[in-house]
């Protein structure tokens, strides 16, 4: 049993603190959080672990403060550029601390805290030129085309997904398109593009291949989750990142932000693509017509790729162990 502190990165916190049924959510998931954190203690009383290891979200908070009250080695891993709340408390209490971004972007206490990058399936790695036209030849992409892969993540991007069937026919005078919609508005998206052409696919979900589709791309244009993020790094893959400033914290935008500052990805403002969906067409065609710019945009992209990252958890999982 956990509860959760909504916030609203894009409503002011007046309004937030006017909104009745909000300030009554929040005021009931103190108890919750009161009783996951009685009921995590009891439950780690029997299981006596060796170590605890979270990674954030509000489930995570009622464990890893039963865990500090019983001794218990915490480890935290933070995948976020922005620590999360949860995160932000459970840092003060933990016996380590993994970042999934460099440590100039946390207030993590600098004697436990590791820059370890996150844990990503092996498969995403960066791809030979043989390699990326042999996947987009098993795709059925045509390998002398570049390619725009675009992905709002498992439950798709309702506003991504309009703004490039909105501009997909000059998408399609520059490189083919994959567009991965989710499945909510696939249905609806099926209607409104060319099924038939060569050039166009449309999915709903890939549940297996994703690092194979990826890796074809010439360019990707994604939210900025950041096991996305490191799984794009690990390609080395030309990005244009659109971060849903909607979410708790803006943790998507300060995600963004890092590999923007470092001039390892294309930022779109989402509000401004909205207005201007061709703010795409021109974003994606200079990455594919400037090829000095967009390689050395991917080295640099490519330099937070962490391949070790589970097995450095795992080392700072063991050896907080008492």
């Amino acid at each position: 049993m956990a509860g959760k502190l909504r916030r609203y990165h894009h409503v002011s916190v007046m309004r937030q603190l006017l909104w009745p049924s909000l300030v009554l959510h929040n005021i009931k998931d103190v108890f919750l959080v009161i009783a996951g954190f009685f009921q995590s203690f009891i439950k780690l009383i029997i299981w006596r672990p060796d170590v605890v290891f979270t990674k954030g979200g509000y489930v995570c908070l009622p464990v890893g403060i039963a865990a500090y009250f019983l001794r218990i080695p915490l480890v935290v891993h933070d995948s976020d550029a922005y620590p999360g709340l949860t995160n932000r408390i459970l840092g003060k209490w933990a016996t380590s601390i993994a970042t999934g971004a460099p440590l100039k972007y946390y207030n993590y206490p600098i004697e436990k805290t590791r820059y370890v990058g996150i844990p990503i399936a092996t498969e995403f790695h960066k791809f030979s030129e043989a390699e990326q036209r042999s996947a987009k030849s098993k795709w059925g992409i045509d390998v002398n085309q570049p390619l725009l892969v675009v992905t709002g993540g498992g439950l798709g991007a309702s506003r991504i997904n309009d703004a490039i069937v909105f501009s997909l026919k000059n998408l399609l005078k520059i490189t083919s398109v994959v567009l991965v919609s989710g499945n909510g508005q696939y249905d609806a998206l099926k209607s409104l593009v060319p099924l038939n052409d060569k050039n166009f696919q449309l999915h709903a979900f890939i549940s297996n291949g994703m690092a194979s589709l990826l890796g074809a791309s010439d360019v990707v244009i994604a939210r900025a989750g950041a096991t996305t993020i490191l799984e794009l790094a690990s390609l080395a893959k030309p990005t244009i990142l659109i971060p849903n400033g909607r979410l708790t914290g803006g943790h998507q935008l300060k995600n963004a932000e890092v590999y923007k500052k470092a001039n390892a990805a294309v930022v779109i403002n989402e509000e401004k693509m909205v207005e201007n969906p061709d703010i795409l067409v021109s974003a994606v065609d200079q990455i594919l017509s400037n090829n000095e710019r967009t390689s050395n945009m991917s080295k640099i992209f490519s330099s937070f790729a962490r391949p070790n990252a589970a097995k450095d958890v795992a080392d700072m999982i063991i050896s907080s162990i008492k």
